[in-house]
């Protein structure tokens, strides 16, 4: 994957543009000043959703032992 280098007045004129490719499409580009690179400019990654309930509801600590009697029964075909 290639990655557009494009000069300073270019950068500046379709800046939009860029930075819309770079959110639709991923990527990055290069901003070059009398053709030497001097910048890449990125996208930034999304939030993971892991955590996102942290400080909002909590998960009690037997959470893995809770009603095992009860699943059990479920799954062997014997009540609880």
């Amino acid at each position: 994957m290639s990655v557009e280098m494009v000069n300073m007045h270019e950068a500046k004129t379709n800046l939009s543009k860029l930075i819309e490719h770079i959110n639709t499409q991923g990527g990055s580009f290069i901003i070059a000043k009398a053709g030497k690179p001097v910048a890449r400019v990125t996208g930034i990654q999304k939030k993971s959703r892991t955590g996102m309930l942290l400080g909002i509801c909590e998960i009690p600590e037997d959470f893995d032992s809770m009603m095992a009697d009860e699943i059990e029964a479920l799954f062997s075909g014997g009540q609880s």
